[in-house]
């Protein structure tokens, strides 16, 4: 029904083969699109370039998104390489464990600020470097989760950083839709990746979304991929501003 080819995408955020953005990197690939990947750091490059060599990636780089220079190079790179971008992935989030599992009220300054920073204001900073490329239009994504609506037990201050997420993603997109550059969250339900692993009792709640949601089946990074390359389609190019649920229906169940 749709088709990537010759567009390119930048997907920023996988770690190992369970991360959702190794499964919308896969999907975009799978429609045709040419990737850019990044990984986090040194300890991490092992883990990710094999996956990026494996989707034949053109442009493999590290990114860590607190280092503007980093940045900076990535998109250079971009720019020299292709002249343009088409789609932006960003699928990461970060919070200091004790923060993480702590109270909301409890939470330092300091964490907060960390967690605000790259789990919501790196996309913004992204979205910046990504526009000039975006000429006749493109497509921005980042990854959310709905404890940003309502409250997760254990989710703690990821709900409010993640609501913070959503409400870019809505300010994003009524700004750049003038210039035909949409911006969309995704909203998977409970999934297991390791980023979510940081999260207390977390199989619990794996098990009681399976149960809970209509399908009875918890998503994939593979749903999600899929959902990911319509979005990133000239089809979808009149959908911006939402938060997709992804989730077999989780989200509609009191």
């Amino acid at each position: 029904m749709f088709s990537l080819e010759g567009q390119t995408a930048l997907v920023v955020g996988i770690a190992n083969d369970q991360s959702i953005a190794w499964g919308c990197a896969r999907a975009l690939k799978a429609q045709g699109a040419k990737l850019a990947v990044t990984w986090l750091n040194d300890k991490a490059e092992p883990h990710v370039r094999p996956l990026a060599e494996d989707l034949g990636a053109e442009i493999v780089a590290p990114l860590d998104v607190r280092d503007a220079d980093q940045m900076d190079a990535l998109f250079a790179q971009i720019a020299q390489k292709w002249g343009h971008l088409d789609t932006l992935l960003h699928s990461i989030a970060f919070c200091p464990r004790d923060d993480l599992h702590g109270r909301v009220v409890d939470c330092s300054a300091e964490g907060f600020g960390l967690a605000m920073d790259i789990s919501v204001h790196s996309f913004l900073r992204m979205i910046r470097r990504a526009e000039p490329l975006m000429p006749e239009g493109g497509t921005c994504i980042t990854v959310s989760f709905q404890g940003a609506s309502r409250v997760v037990e254990h989710y703690n201050i990821m709900g409010p950083v993640k609501a913070a997420l959503e409400s870019a993603v809505r300010y994003a997109a009524a700004e750049l839709g003038p210039k035909r550059i949409s911006v969309h969250a995704l909203s998977p339900g409970p999934l297991a990746t390791r980023a979510a692993s940081g999260i207390a009792e977390f199989d619990e709640l794996l098990d009681s979304a399976a149960r809970r949601a209509p399908t009875h089946h918890l998503a994939t990074i593979d749903d999600v991929g899929a959902y990911c390359a319509f979005l990133a389609s000239r089809e979808a190019s009149n959908v911006t501003g939402g938060v997709h649920p992804i989730d077999g229906g989780y989200s509609i169940v009191a």
